[in-house]
């Protein structure tokens, strides 16, 4: 995904299919418009690669998971 300076490693769409989140080398987690495929946030707060990313049940929430042993509920 253009946006990200690394490799990406996880994707999940939003429950209503409207968005998607990305995990990435960089450590941090992106989130797309489907629709436009634009780049509407980029998450920063992990020290290390971003390996893992979901979406919660309502949509209102990621979690993501990092090598650095962290999980950070965004």
């Amino acid at each position: 995904l253009a946006g990200h300076i690394g490799a990406v490693h996880s994707v999940a769409f939003s429950p209503d299919g409207s968005e998607l989140a990305s995990a990435s080398e960089d450590g941090t987690v992106g989130t797309w418009d489907i629709t436009s495929g634009d780049m509407t946030a980029v998450l920063r707060g992990h020290q290390r690669k971003v390996v893992a990313v979901t979406y919660s049940p309502n949509g209102l929430y990621i979690a993501s998971g990092s090598d650095d042993h962290t999980v950070w509920l965004w």
